[in-house]
Parts: C-alpha cells; structure tokens; sequence
C-alpha cells in the first residue's frame, strides 16, 4: 500500500495539537474532540490489513482476556499488590489457572495497555485496570461480554433470514435470534438478576466522564427549573422517570444544594431493590412508566437514556401518560439522549444506534424524529441543549 501524503499526517497532527491546547484550558468539548483526532489518525496510519487484524482478532481477544481477567479477579490481585506488581508463578497460584494460558492473557492485556509489563512475566496494576476493579466498570465489561456481545455477533445472519428488513418488533429482533427467546430485552433482563445487576452498574460507570446534564455550561438548571418554581412546601421539583439507580438525582443535588423542591425517584420494583442507599431528601417511587403518572404538576420530569429502549408505539405510550401529569405553562419535559445529527455523526452516537439495534430492535432518534414524536402527543420542543457533538443533548419540551 502506498505511503500516506505527510502533509495529510502532519494536518491532522496540528489539529491534534490544537485540540490538546483547549483541553489544558478545560474548554467544553476538547476532549472529545482531541479522541475523535485520535481516532481518525489511526485510521489514517493503518492499513487495510491491519484494520481487519484489529477488528477481527485483537479487539475480540482484548474483549475475552479482560472477561476472563475479571472472572479470576486478576485486576484486584494486582491492584492490592501495587507498584512492584506480580509474577507470573504468583499470579498462577493466587488464581489457580495454568501458568502457560495466563501467560497468554496478561501479554495481550499488556501490549493492549490494559495492565503493565514490568519485567518477563511479572505484571502491574495500571490506572485503567485498577478502574476495572469498580462494579460500575467492571460489570460493564460482563454485560457487554455476555448480552451485547452474541448479539452483535449474530445480526448479520439474523438480518439474511429477513432478506435485510429494518427490524420493529421488540419480541423478535437480533437479540432474541441470538439468546433463544421471546422475551424483550428489559423483559429478559429482569429473568437473569445477575445481568440487571451487571446492566444497572454499568449504567453509572457509563455516564463516567462525560459531561453531566447540570454542570455548568450545558443545560441551566437554576434558570429553566429553579426559577419560577412554585413555593408550597410539597412542591416537586423533578421526577427522575425510570432513573436507575438514582445516579442522576444524586448529581443534582450534589450541584444544586441550595434548590428547592422535591426529588422523586421512579423505578420498577426489582431495580429499588439493588439501591443502596440514597442521599437524605431523595424519595423513592415505585412506578411502571407504562401506566399512568402518578405525580401530576412536578416542574420537571426527566427521562435518561429511557425512550431509546422502545420503539415509537411504546415511546408514544410512555409520552402520553408524562403529558397528562404535566401542567400547562409550568411543567417542562427533559430527555437527556443521544440526537443523531443529520450528517458527520460521531462514532459513540452511530455505535450507539447500533446496539439498540442488536437488543431492542430499535433507533437513535434525529433531531426530527424527536420533533415528530413529542408533536404526536401534545407536546412541543422549547430548545436542544447540546455539550459536544457525540455527546447526550437536552431537549426540553412541553405542552402545545
């Protein structure tokens, strides 16, 4: 293959630069736009070749060597033992596996920049496989490993026997082909505790490092929530629709311990049972957004990476029944959600889009569709607030 122009190298290197420069000066966004340089100059400096050779075996064995990892407890062992790390007859004994595999296993890990290779066969802890050995990480990689994963792998024979159709039904889409059954992602889910703990974890370690919806800059909070909000002692102030864990809450009133009003948690029964504990002030709801919301006139009602799970019947449904609760002229929907822009998408929001395809046989939603679907119910877009492109936006709605 021919050598690439070092003008085309030596541009983008500059961007690069550039980038890294507005990064030092924390600048919104320059992160995200110093990796998407990152990205495009490995493109620009692999080969055809290599490009297969990263796809097809070294990603795949990264992906199972990191399982296999957190299934022997290898990333905790090297953490507890710090700086000096462990050999490889140590790490055989404290894990009983045969010498010769994990061999195997901790050089792809290291030479991936996953752990440390300190010296022949003795390994290290690094920043990021210490980061593995949290439950909102770690977990992530299960889910991913276990659920996501056979999905991914068998879509394109799933999508052969339907002669390449845009898939709707959420009973029978690419994630049933691949785990044998009829269940609903979320239905299915709910049938294997251990992979709703893994999916409820890795819901937190997710949002990790990426911009929240209330610092400073992105959506302001104190102007479209605080003020205006009304003074009755009972006054709810936001209602967390489907809110997990109740990470998002928690973030809120950490940034905004001065705000009134209260803070409501909704969530089915099975996933309350795995909340810890919750800051004094949180109060936890038991609700089915299906049905209807019980919390009428709250200021705000908020869905987080919700409506991306459904398709656009059951979204409509879900809307529905938040419209009837709001008030008109005072309450504001907000979707915290990845909006697909309509030309250069970033790869998190396009590989996004792709894995609510493998589980749920749904979509990322346009900036239209958005329009389109809260139109359908009564209700219209105020304004899109976005950090950074491939990042999530805001979108605050209300009544028509």
């Amino acid at each position: 293959m021919a050598s690439l122009p070092v003008e085309n190298v030596s541009d983008l290197l500059a961007s690069m630069a550039s980038a890294a420069n507005l990064l030092a000066h924390n600048r919104p966004g320059a992160r995200e736009q110093l990796l998407s340089r990152a990205y495009e100059l490995i493109t620009r400096l692999e080969t055809p070749s290599e490009v297969i050779q990263r796809m097809g075996w070294a990603e795949p064995a990264r992906f199972a060597a990191s399982q296999i990892a957190i299934d022997l407890k290898i990333f905790e062992k090297l953490k507890e033992a710090g700086g000096p790390g462990l050999s490889l007859p140590d790490l055989a004994y404290a894990t009983q596996a045969d010498a010769a595999l994990l061999a195997r296993t901790m050089k792809h890990l290291a030479s991936m920049n996953i752990v440390s290779e300190k010296s022949i066969d003795v390994f290290a802890s690094t920043a990021l496989s210490d980061a593995f050995t949290e439950p909102k990480l770690r977990d992530g990689i299960t889910y991913c490993f276990n659920v996501a994963g056979p999905s991914f792998h068998k879509l394109p024979a799933y999508l052969k026997t339907t002669a390449y159709k845009q898939p709707h039904d959420i009973s029978d889409g690419p994630f049933q082909y691949a785990h044998d059954t009829k269940a609903p992602f979320f239905l299915w889910l709910g049938e294997h505790p251990q992979y709703l703990e893994n999916f409820n974890n890795y819901m937190a370690g997710y949002r990790a490092g990426k911009a929240s919806w209330t610092q400073e800059g992105f959506y302001p909070v104190s102007e479209r929530l605080g003020a205006g909000l009304k003074k009755e002692a009972d006054t709810v102030l936001l209602v967390d629709v489907g809110g997990g864990m109740g990470h998002d809450l928690e973030d809120l009133k950490t940034r905004f311990p001065d705000l009134k009003g209260r803070l409501l948690l909704q969530e089915r029964p099975e996933v309350i049972r795995q909340i810890a504990s919750l800051s004094t002030g949180i109060e936890v709801i038991e609700h089915d957004f299906f049905t209807t919301q019980p919390v009428k006139g709250a200021r705000a009602y908020y869905l987080h990476s919700v409506l991306h799970d459904w398709d656009h019947d059951s979204a409509r449904r879900i809307l529905t029944h938040l419209a009837a609760a709001l008030e008109r002229g005072y309450s504001k929907l907000l979707i915290n959600e990845l909006v697909v822009p309509n030309q250069a998408a970033a790869w998190s929001v396009t590989s996004m889009d792709w894995l609510m395809l493998a589980l749920g046989a749904v979509r990322k939603r346009t900036e239209r569709d958005w329009r389109e679907l809260l139109e359908s119910v009564g209700m219209k877009v105020v304004k899109i607030w976005t950090w950074e492109q491939g990042t999530e936006s805001v979108i605050e709605a209300e009544l028509v």
